[in-house]
């Protein structure tokens, strides 16, 4: 099938826009390869320390400096139930690697924090925080130089984005990512839903509450909607980072210890002694992130990866913007219903046809680059198919033609949608993204006084109080990462949700996220530049009538231009956000941090090739080559 045309114009302008620092990227990988064992270049004493605990025959292979390292980069804790599968995961991964030939040592873990528990509470303001945490963490692991390939255990929402951020700053080293599998299928989600409204509404207790969460995240592995966690390993698997068909198998199964031995010796088969180089520098190239974009609309995903894929693509010198989503999701059908854009969850979707029909269906439609190198050294084509146990080892057939629940899973032909339902959104408000695949079409376009709140809990003071019973855009700003770290506003889903439900117009306007469980409210998100970068959201007055328009994709303050041009920016006190839960530890972060459109990161792209020199044109343009303003901007 031929590639559609703004996939391949697309594809096209990131390439060129990327050109001088994806040239410093693969240099830099280029020059950090080794002809030998990386240890090789250790002093004596350097080595010795790196192996002194490990048994006598592994210790004997390190000292040889003939076979390959393997480091493990874990983001093991069991607090999280998507991470706990991952206790075993080391001895699995270490006696594979020795069957293959090699020895694998545990490099170093990461933090992993769960949204789920700190929603709502101070620690939410580390979350977004703690991606680039994870990624400076796996550096750290990986500085030893002691490895020549590396496997990343990881699932949730900042963790993966983190473990990748850091993998690629050590692009030269090849690399598996193995997932840990969600939880088995609890209580309904329409049902989960039913009770977190009933709840807000306070006609069901705290008991009550509790009970319905328990019976819905109540194991092992990961939660089993489709936000950002799970949209992490449709990523993983569509950009050839796991072996096909990992992302949701169950944990604790045999077929899950399979996929994790055999993503372990691929690893050993990718290295340099091994003669079959395969680096994570160049299996996450150009394609590879415009085919991640693609898996993101084409299933619903999470609107968290607004930021995260621009912080990813970023770390392997690769520039996208809000642009390139909204022009991809104009041609991209939506394929899927999974929870919160449907009442099914991953398990139901996996056993539809999973994440290789929908690899499939999009390669059909000429909505995807099969010319890509995944970690098993062929095109895309090798992830249509799905993972059998054939003994104990892992075989893979042929995805199933049909799927088995159209009511969940889709072909190409027949989607859903026929866009992927994130737009973005432009005017005198800045630029921020919505996502509209839960939210019905009458629901999309929203014209209200604006209701200007500081905080989430500011609004749900008015919310408990009643005084929020009218059409209103709730304007809810400070919530950006230089404020406060950016967290997820969950808390006000349900309360909108009511008033909607109630036969209110209401929408949400903020520089905050709402992530992988954006639901059936229309909100503007990611609003940039946030009120500490001089965002306009600082001018909004309460009454001040609001436009949201994610038809046309209008965000506008209707207020005449010599009025909104006078006026000054709101001013907040944020000093209570940056003490207390560890936030004074991150002000740092919150000085330096890029704005959200950037990928709201720490760190830099790689400097260009070509530095300016005194008597250099800034912005000449390099031959063969366009940049836009901004991209003149980002390079300097």
């Amino acid at each position: 099938m031929p590639i559609h045309r703004t996939l391949q114009a697309v594809t096209t302008r990131i390439v060129e826009r990327s050109r001088p620092y994806r040239s410093a990227y693969l240099a830099r990988i280029e020059a950090a390869r080794s002809n030998g064992v990386h240890r090789g270049a250790l002093a004596c004493t350097n080595l010795a320390h790196g192996f002194a605990a490990f048994p006598q025959n592994d210790k004997l292979l390190l000292k040889q400096l003939r076979s390959p390292s393997v480091a493990i980069v874990s983001a093991y804790n069991d607090m999280l139930s998507a991470h706990q599968p991952f206790e075993r995961f080391p001895a699995i991964i270490k006696d594979a690697v020795r069957a293959a030939g090699g020895v694998a040592q545990f490099a170093g873990g990461v933090p992993a924090m769960c949204d789920g528990v700190t929603q709502g509470q101070p620690g939410m303001e580390l979350s977004l925080f703690s991606r680039d945490t994870i990624a400076m963490a796996t550096a750290v692991a990986l500085s030893h130089n002691m490895f020549d390939a590396a496997v990343y255990l990881g699932v949730c929402d900042k963790i993966v984005p983190g473990l990748l951020i850091g993998a690629l700053h050590f692009g030269h080293l090849p690399a598996v990512f193995i997932p840990a599998g969600p939880m088995t299928t609890g209580i309904a989600n329409a049902e989960k839903a039913r009770i977190r409204q009933l709840y807000a509404q306070g006609k069901v207790g705290r008991d009550e509450l509790l009970e319905s969460e328990s019976g819905s995240y109540h194991g092992a592995g990961t939660c089993t909607f489709y936000g950002t966690a799970n949209s992490n390993q449709m990523l993983m698997e569509v950009m050839g980072l796991h072996l096909p068909g990992a992302a949701f198998v169950t944990p604790n199964t045999p077929l899950r210890d399979a996929l994790t031995a055999a993503g372990a010796q691929r690893a050993v088969e990718m290295t340099e002694m091994n003669g079959n180089y395969l680096p994570i520098g160049k299996v996450v190239d150009e394609k590879a992130i415009v085919n991640a974009i693609v898996a993101l609309l084409g299933t619903g995903g999470s609107t968290n990866h607004t930021l995260h894929l621009v912080a990813m693509a970023r770390a392997a010198g690769i520039v996208i913007d809000w642009n390139d989503f909204h022009e991809l999701s104009a041609v991209v059908p939506l394929l899927t219903r999974i929870y919160p854009n449907g009442d099914a969850d991953v398990n139901h979707f996996h056993a539809a046809g999973g994440v290789g029909f929908v690899i499939r269906e999009l390669l059909g439609a000429g909505l995807l680059h099969e010319d890509v190198t995944t970690v098993l050294g062929q095109g895309l084509h090798s992830h249509c198919t799905e993972p059998f146990l054939n003994g104990d080892k892992v075989v893979w057939r042929p995805v199933a033609e049909a799927s088995s629940d159209v009511a969940v899973l889709r072909p190409a032909s027949d989607p859903f949608s026929p866009d992927g339902g994130l737009r973005l959104l432009t005017g005198n408000l800045g630029r921020a993204v919505i996502k509209v695949s839960a939210v019905k079409p009458q629901h999309r376009v929203v014209e209200a006084p604006a209701i200007v709140f500081n905080s989430q809990e500011d609004f749900m003071t008015a919310y408990k109080a009643g005084r929020l019973d009218r059409d209103f855009i709730a304007v809810v700003r400070f919530q950006g990462p230089r404020a406060n770290g950016m967290p997820e506003l969950h808390a006000l889903t349900p309360a909108l949700a009511n008033l909607q439900d109630a036969g209110r117009r209401v929408a949400l306007v903020t520089d905050g996220r709402m992530s992988g469980a954006s639901g059936k409210v229309p909100a503007a998100i990611h609003v940039s530049p946030e009120v500490l970068a001089d965002g306009p959201l600082g001018k909004v007055r309460d009454g001040d009538l609001i436009r949201l328009d994610a038809d046309a994709g209008v965000l506008q303050a209707q207020v005449p231009d010599a009025e909104w041009n006078v006026r000054s920016l709101a001013i907040a006190d944020l000093s209570a956000n940056q003490v207390g839960m560890g936030r004074e530890l991150f002000g740092v972060f919150r000085k330096s941090i890029g704005e959200a459109e950037q990928g709201a990161a720490t760190f830099d792209l790689p400097p260009p090739l070509h530095l300016p020199q005194e008597n250099d044109n800034p912005l000449a343009v390099p031959e063969g080559q366009s940049f836009s303003d901004e991209d003149h901007l980002i390079a300097r």
